[in-house]
């Protein structure tokens, strides 16, 4: 089994993961869904630099080749992006269940309807 096969079912199973919970009725899921899409994306912009080892991440005219160091910054910058968006969702989850009293993301309470 090679290492590409393994980085794209990795890839897969957080994309699905994340759609999941993305798709779920409580606002904590809705924010762990988030958080899966976003390691799916970082590990696929990571995958796209040519999964090698041992390698440099510039040019040297010793060594064989190098890395591409764009993918590698390009994930750095995704992880302090995705942070803040996970704490100004997380802010405003807390704020909707403070002002709603329930953590659905519809803003209804559990249980049957009224008049059912």
């Amino acid at each position: 089994m090679s290492l590409e096969f393994l980085v794209a079912s990795a890839v897969a199973a957080l994309t699905a993961a994340g759609i999941y919970l993305t798709l779920r009725a409580r606002t904590f899921s809705v924010v762990l869904g988030l958080a899966m899409l976003s390691y799916a994306v970082n590990v696929f912009l990571f995958a796209t630099g040519r999964l090698s080892v041992d390698r440099p991440p510039i040019f040297d005219k010793a060594a064989e080749g190098y890395t591409d160091p764009l993918p590698q910054a390009l994930v750095l910058t995704a992880i302090v992006i995705s942070f803040g968006m996970t704490a100004l969702v997380v802010v405003l989850s807390l704020r909707s269940y403070l002002e709603t009293g329930t953590d659905q993301v519809d803003g209804r309470r559990d249980g049957p309807e009224d008049g059912a």
